[in-house]
């Protein structure tokens, strides 16, 4: 039989040429030329690959997934096959996320769970604004639910929205008494705004949980001494220098919320280990 009466043959034909038009950023003529490849050799894993490519450029990026897999199915052994799922995975997986969440709510818009999520994964990627419409979202739509407002206030506190986050913080621990985080975080905010006691009773609260936590006998430190109680402080930080001593000592150097006890003999003796 000869070459172009193959279909195999011809598939790789197509094959090629699609390569060559990728290469050409002509990406729609492309991927037609690699569709035709499909059509005419069906377990050719190769094809499905290159598609892939395409459609990840084109950012059609579950068709791109969907081709990648059929790749691998189709060839397993494929060292390249499996080397090229992964980079998308690592280039992509991010986006591939966000999309397939979206069409989620796109089809139930009532869904807390993939709302929460959404902002979650917008925070991570530095889109606030749409992260705090979704986290808002989540809160409403699932008000007994204290992940969403734990989450919403986290990402307030890094916007030094504090007050705003005071609230979400107390109604996550109003629902779950038993979130660390969320006690934590309620006495940092508290702290932030100047509310010693109040800090302090939230810092209470985390310690009834993990009462050697690093981060919270450090916080705790800093609020004593800012609150003027320099013994106080000393036993929570020695409590946080006997988790960390490297870390806590790293922290000090650049941190103004033991500034009161700057001079201190004791204090500055534990700085210096």
């Amino acid at each position: 039989m000869s070459r172009d009466k193959d279909p195999t043959g011809r598939a790789d034909q197509h094959n090629a040429r699609g390569i060559e038009l990728a290469d050409r950023g002509w990406l729609d003529e492309a991927a037609k030329e690699f569709r035709r490849a499909i059509e005419l050799d069906p377990e050719a894993a190769h094809p499905h690959d290159n598609l892939a490519t395409v459609y990840a450029e084109q950012k059609k990026l579950r068709e791109a997934l969907t081709e990648h897999l059929t790749a691998l199915r189709l060839d397993p052994e494929s060292a390249t096959v499996h080397f090229n799922l992964a980079s998308f995975l690592s280039a992509h997986a991010t986006d591939l996320a966000l999309e397939s969440y979206r069409a989620a709510l796109a089809l139930d818009p009532s869904f807390p769970d993939a709302q929460l999520q959404l902002g979650m994964t917008l925070a991570d990627e530095g889109q606030v604004e749409e992260a705090l419409v979704a986290l808002r979202t989540a809160v409403e739509q699932a008000p007994e639910d204290p992940l969403p407002h734990q989450e919403l206030a986290s990402l307030l506190m890094d916007e030094g929205e504090f007050r705003a986050a005071i609230g979400q913080l107390k109604e996550a621990t109003r629902l779950a008494p038993d979130l660390f985080d969320a006690w934590l975080d309620l006495g940092i905010a508290y702290a932030q705004q100047g509310f010693y006691e109040e800090a302090e009773r939230a810092y209470a609260g985390a310690a009834r949980l993990r009462p050697d936590d690093l981060l919270l006998n450090y916080n705790l430190g800093g609020l004593h001494a800012q609150a003027g109680k320099p013994d106080a402080a000393l036993v929570a930080l020695r409590r946080a220098l006997s988790v960390d001593p490297v870390k806590v000592r790293s922290w000090l150097e650049a941190d103004e919320m033991f500034e009161p006890l700057s001079g201190n003999p004791e204090f500055e003796s534990l700085t210096r280990g």
